[in-house]
């Protein structure tokens, strides 16, 4: 087993990742939205009615954790589930006044988590962090075999 050293990347990116989802609870639990499901609003505020299945393409998740987060999200009002107009097996995830309302405040939320993750870093820094960031992933999913499905 590897030694765990101040530059172990998978550590201090775990670390980073897991001190940024704690701030995101912290924030968006205060509007009654768990960590993650912004993610959902998100591409429902860009375009309401997608059946579950699209938004899981669109995060790169799979269908049943959308449908699990949809199943929490109509319980909190967020959302509700609708017939699919031309597929009546699929369901369509309309936002509620109350999700529509909250893509101001969820918003600045994540502009503010930005600003606190980001605030020590200079502009050329955090170009820097978001480039290497999207490298990461892009290597990552080159990697991918072909048969792998999203989580």
């Amino acid at each position: 087993m590897a030694k765990k050293t101040d530059d172990d990347f998978q550590a201090v990116f775990w670390e980073a990742k897991h001190a940024l989802a704690v701030a995101s609870m912290v924030a968006f639990s205060r509007h009654g939205v768990h960590e993650g499901q912004q993610y959902i609003l998100r591409c429902l505020w860009e375009e309401d009615g997608l059946a579950p299945g699209e938004v899981a393409k669109r995060l790169g998740l799979s269908t049943p954790t959308v449908t699990r987060a949809g199943t929490r999200m109509e319980a909190a009002g967020l959302l509700q589930r609708e017939p699919h107009p031309k597929d009546r097996r699929l369901v369509r995830l309309v936002l509620t006044d109350k999700g529509r309302e909250l893509e101001a405040v969820i918003g600045r939320e994540m502009d503010l988590l930005t600003e606190r993750a980001l605030a020590s870093f200079s502009p050329a820094e955090r170009a820097a962090v978001i480039g290497s960031l999207k490298r990461i992933q892009t290597n990552l999913a080159e990697a991918r075999p072909a048969n792998w499905r999203t989580y």
